[in-house]
C-alpha cells in the first residue's frame, strides 16, 4: 500500500527489555512503570516503526502492592516520562490528540489499567481516574475480583452488581471498558449491560485456538454489534502449540473480520516495539517467571515455560510494516488495512470518549 496508515496498538509497551533494569524487571511478578525504561532507543525504534499511538498499562494488576495508591503512583511517574519527553510523546486524552501525534510525528500515550481492583469499594474513584487522563479500564485481569470474572475463574462467573455500577460510571465518564482477560459470561453480562460500546484491546480467537484468554464468536459478535472494538494479540495463545507465528495473528485477524465485520477489528500486540535481543538469555528467565505467575495463580491457560510471550517473527522496529506487507499478500485492500492498523481504534475512541 502507498503511504503510512495510522498504526494504533490498542495494548502495547513502550520499554527497552535490554535495558539492566528492564530485564530485572521481566523476573518479578508484578512489575512497576518505574521499572520500564524509557530511553533513547525505545523512543526512536517506537517512532521508526510508525506507531502512532499505543495503550499502556500503568496501576495495579496483581500482587501485594496496596491497589489505589500504587495506581495512583503510577499515574504519577507516566506523567513523568511524559513530560520529559515532550517532542516525542504526547499523553492521549480526546481522540484529536491521537491525530495530533500523527501530525507531529509524536507517539501518543494512551493510559490504561488492566484491572479494576484500585477503584475498591469507592465507584467516585473512576472520575478520579478520568480526571488523572486514564482512558481504558480493563475489569479483570484471570483471576476474579469484586467486580466479575477473569479468563482463569469459574466458568460462569458473571459481572457483580458492582461491576454494573463500575461500567456504569466508566460510561458516564468516557472511559472505555475493556473486557480483555474477562471471563466469558462477564464479557457477555458488561458488553450487554454497557450504554456505550465496550472494547477487548487484546485477544484472540477461541474459535481458531480454544484457549480461555481468546474470545469466543459470541463474545465477538456481541461486542461488534453495539459498536466495539476487538484488538487481536500477539501472543502464544493464537496458536494449541503455544508457538505462535506470523501466520497465526492473519488467521486470528480474518476470523475476527468474518464475525465482526471489518470495522471492529485492530490490534493490540501486547508487547513493545523494541525487540529482545538476545532470545537464549531470556528463555533461561522465562521459565522462573512462568512458575511465578502459575504459583500466584494468576497466569492464564496456555502460558509454559517453553513458549515466548509474544510472535517470534513479528517483533521489533518492522513488525508493523510485516504485518501490513502479510495482509497485502492475504489481498485485503488499503481500505481493509488502514482500519486494522489503526483507524478503526480511532473510530472507536471518538465513539467513547466525545463528551
Amino acid at each position: 500500500m502507498t503511504g503510512t496508515p495510522l498504526i494504533i496498538n490498542a495494548l502495547g509497551q513502550l520499554d527497552n527489555p535490554n535495558a539492566p533494569r528492564s530485564m530485572r524487571a521481566a523476573a518479578e511478578l508484578n512489575a512497576t512503570s518505574e521499572q520500564f525504561t524509557v530511553d533513547a532507543r525505545t523512543l526512536a525504534e517506537a517512532r521508526a516503526s510508525g506507531l502512532t499511538a499505543v495503550t499502556i498499562t500503568l496501576g495495579y494488576v496483581m500482587g501485594e502492592l496496596p491497589p489505589y495508591e500504587h495506581t495512583v503512583h503510577e499515574i504519577d511517574v507516566w506523567d513523568g516520562i511524559v513530560d520529559r519527553h515532550p517532542d516525542a510523546l504526547l499523553k492521549v486524552t480526546t481522540a484529536a490528540d491521537i491525530r495530533t501525534a500523527a501530525r507531529d510525528g509524536r507517539v501518543g500515550v494512551v493510559y490504561g489499567f488492566q484491572n479494576a481492583v484500585a477503584v475498591g469499594d469507592d465507584v467516585s474513584r473512576v472520575a478520579e481516574f478520568a480526571e488523572r487522563g486514564v482512558r481504558v479500564v480493563q475489569l479483570t485481569y484471570n483471576q476474579a475480583n469484586h467486580l466479575g470474572g477473569g479468563s482463569a475463574a469459574p466458568a460462569g462467573t458473571g459481572l457483580t452488581a458492582f461491576g454494573r455500577e463500575v461500567v456504569d460510571a466508566l460510561n458516564d465518564h468516557h472511559v472505555m471498558v475493556d473486557l480483555s482477560h474477562s471471563g466469558e459470561r462477564t464479557c457477555l453480562d458488561a458488553a450487554a449491560h454497557s450504554r456505550v460500546p465496550v472494547s477487548v484491546n487484546h485477544t484472540g480467537c477461541r474459535a481458531l485456538t480454544d484457549l480461555p484468554r481468546n474470545k469466543t464468536d459470541d463474545e465477538l459478535r456481541l461486542v461488534a454489534s453495539r459498536g466495539g472494538f476487538v484488538g487481536i494479540y500477539f501472543m502464544p495463545f493464537l496458536n494449541p502449540t503455544g508457538h505462535a507465528r506470523a501466520a497465526d495473528v492473519v488467521e486470528h485477524l480474518a476470523h475476527a473480520v468474518d464475525v465482526c465485520g471489518e470495522d471492529h477489528v485492530g490490534i493490540g500486540t501486547d508487547g513493545p516495539v523494541t525487540a529482545i535481543d538476545d532470545l537464549d538469555a531470556y528463555r533461561e528467565r522465562l521459565a522462573e517467571h512462568v512458575a511465578r505467575r502459575r504459583a500466584a495463580g494468576v497466569s492464564a491457560a496456555g502460558e509454559r515455560a517453553d513458549t515466548y510471550p509474544f510472535v517470534v517473527d513479528l517483533r521489533g522496529v518492522d513488525q508493523f510494516r510485516e504485518l501490513i506487507r502479510l495482509l497485502e499478500r492475504r489481498g485485503w485492500s488499503a481500505t481493509r488495512i488502514e482500519k486494522i492498523m489503526g483507524r478503526n481504534f480511532l473510530d472507536y475512541a471518538e465513539r467513547v470518549w466525545t463528551a
